[in-house]
């Protein structure tokens, strides 16, 4: 793997290929397909290319039709396409940005304008990317933020309803919280939140996995195809991890050090339930984790929802 941004070059001439190639491997990852089926399918295939170069004449399926295709896919609809092609008339270049392609060069091309409009491309590119994953970053504790959840607890709960697997989620509150910020300032309740937050990322093993900051001193827990019995494993994995961090907390009533409270949920999504009520869900095991001292995991399962 490498931190390089990735090119697919489309073309059904062996010899173009090699050119654009040649062109740009010195300053990107390129892949190679030499018609639509082909294209469409590295499209769709991780890791995803930052930019395709594709002709509009090839036989069985044109660019057009590939374009159009990448669009209408969930998957595909983001990925920057640029027209590379012998077709000079002005409509054609029209269509082919009405469509949404990003640019639009002419055969014969020249290697400097080539390697100069990808690269203007890909510093685009770069900085959109860059301000998509700042939006979904705390800009505190530097976990996801609540804006990253939302959009990721949609994508699992639909995935989960599709294929009947269990989605578990859980409600994170750190104990007591307002008496730490008011006994140490809030500098020093920022400053605790964050090795929190650390500590709960470092927990988890998985890249599915997600915590992300809900509010104030608040987190959110999404474990993607965890079972109930695994799940209350991980939650109180990652409740010794923040008692570990051993931060001194006079004023709690359940320990010398802050502690959290974990209340979450298991089952399988359908088409009857939402979101929203398994967040109700979790919220309930949290406030029963609260009832039972704080600095506590409290678990429900359900079987369907």
């Amino acid at each position: 793997m490498t931190n390089k941004q990735r090119v697919l070059i489309v073309d059904d001439e062996k010899f173009n290929r090699q050119i654009l190639s040649e062109l740009l491997l010195p300053d990107y990852d390129v892949f190679l397909a030499k018609d639509g089926e082909q294209a469409i399918a590295l499209a769709g295939t991780e890791p995803q290319p930052d930019l395709i170069l594709l002709d509009v004449i090839m036989p069985g399926m044109d660019g057009y039709e590939v374009l159009r295709r990448l669009r209408a896919d969930e998957r595909t609809c983001a990925i920057s396409v640029m027209f590379v092609t012998g077709m000079s008339e002005e409509g054609d270049e029209t269509k082919g940005l009405n469509m949404g392609a990003v640019d639009y060069i002419l055969k014969p091309f020249r290697s400097a304008v080539v390697r100069a409009r990808v690269r203007n491309h890909m510093n685009y590119i770069w900085q959109r990317k860059q301000l998509e994953s700042d939006a979904l970053i705390d800009s505190l504790t530097g976990i996801a933020n609540r804006r990253q959840f939302d959009h990721t607890v949609d994508d699992e709960w639909r995935r989960a309803n599709r294929h009947g697997s269990t989605l578990s989620l859980a409600m994170i509150d750190v104990d007591y919280f307002k008496l730490y910020n008011d006994t140490y300032g809030h500098g020093e309740g920022d400053q605790a939140l964050r090795q929190i937050a650390k500590a709960m990322s470092q927990a988890l093993n998985r890249s599915s996995d997600l915590v992300a900051r809900y509010g104030g001193e608040e987190f959110v827990l999404l474990l993607p195809e965890i079972e109930s019995d695994e799940a209350v494993r991980i939650a109180e994995q990652i409740r010794l991890a923040v008692e570990a961090l051993g931060l001194c907390h006079q004023k709690s009533s359940v320990a010398a050090c802050v502690t959290i409270s974990i209340g979450g949920v298991s089952l399988v999504p359908s088409s009857n339930a939402s979101i929203a009520e398994m967040l109700v869900l979790a919220d309930n095991q949290l406030y029963l984790a609260k009832d039972a001292g704080r600095n506590a995991v409290s678990w429900g399962a359900v079987e369907s929802a």
